[in-house]
């Protein structure tokens, strides 16, 4: 069965150029209005001159294939700007049924040569930018009892790479963000997803080599966003996404062991810590209280 979006309105940030851009324009293509966010800032958050045109240009596309679309230029950084461009959806359509955090911004060096400012600067944009784009749009979801939220996080976050602790932090703590939004979001029909997208973009364009630049358009991730977009969307999904390839991935609980307490518990840990990290039976835990209760049923055992 199609996915549709008829009657749905989106609100995608960061939609003014690659990835962005792309989900606005198939969000729009199956039905969806779309409000197109995109400050119009380069690779690394700076703004340059006559960039903020590119949310419209996106607008215009989507208008010319008969699609309808809004243009915004907030900052998700800005609380109160994200809140007026929340408004603009609400004075338009209605209403909002799905937000995608699509937002970011790269600051690359080793730890060792990073600036904090631009470590903050990093966490801003991507986590707190989904925040504040997620707490202006929670209410009506609430209100409407439908909503679908999807943070796009990053193989960065989920296994780290070189240079990109910012990022990397960003991006895992989206997931964190997503678990436990799920979980309140659950009795509303709010549904909460992570994307993790591999993607030629500017931000990563140097970065693949020339043979594959075609196969990893970041046209290719655009389905895995329209399902977890979708009405018949999961909850608390990580789904990967690159090239026409998907993958789902999991923060996982080993069965573990139980060592006891009294001073040589770490030497005893120690021992036997193959055991504790044997992925043999692990879980997907329902919440974090999953992990007290696997050492609970642990100390029962070990008495």
């Amino acid at each position: 069965m199609a996915l549709d979006f008829k009657g749905r309105v989106a609100i995608v940030t960061g939609a003014g150029g690659g990835l962005g851009r792309q989900h606005a324009l198939a969000l729009a293509a199956r039905g969806a209005r779309v409000l197109v966010n995109d400050l119009g800032g380069a690779v690394n958050g700076e703004l340059a001159a006559g960039a903020q045109g590119a949310a419209q240009k996106v607008v215009d596309e989507i208008r010319a294939a008969g699609g309808e679309a809004i243009a915004s230029v907030a900052s998700v950084t800005d609380f109160a700007a994200v809140q007026a461009m929340v408004q603009q959806a609400v004075d338009a359509w209605g209403g909002v049924d799905i937000l995608v955090n699509n937002a970011g911004i790269l600051r690359d060096k080793s730890f060792s040569k990073m600036e904090l400012a631009d470590f903050r600067l990093v966490l801003d944009v991507h986590l707190m930018g989904a925040v504040h784009c997620s707490k202006a749009v929670w209410p009506l979801m609430v209100e409407r009892k439908h909503g679908r939220i999807v943070m796009t996080t990053s193989s960065s976050g989920l296994y780290g790479n070189f240079g990109q602790a910012n990022y990397g932090a960003a991006k895992m703590a989206l997931v964190g963000l997503m678990q436990t939004l799920a979980i309140e979001g659950e009795k509303h029909n709010i549904r909460v997803n992570c994307l993790a997208p591999t993607a030629v973009t500017r931000m990563t364009e140097d970065l693949f080599p020339p043979d594959m630049l075609q196969s990893f358009g970041p046209e290719a991730v655009v389905p895995a966003m329209l399902v977890l977009a979708s009405d018949d969307a999961p909850t608390r999904t990580v789904l990967c996404a690159g090239a026409g390839g998907f993958e789902a991935a999991h923060i996982t609980l080993t069965q573990g062991v139980h060592v006891g307490m009294g001073p040589d518990a770490p030497e005893r840990l120690a021992a036997r810590l193959a055991q504790v990290l044997d992925r043999a039976g692990e879980m997907v835990p329902g919440s974090g209280t999953a992990q007290g209760a696997n050492e609970m049923r642990l100390a029962r055992e070990g008495k």
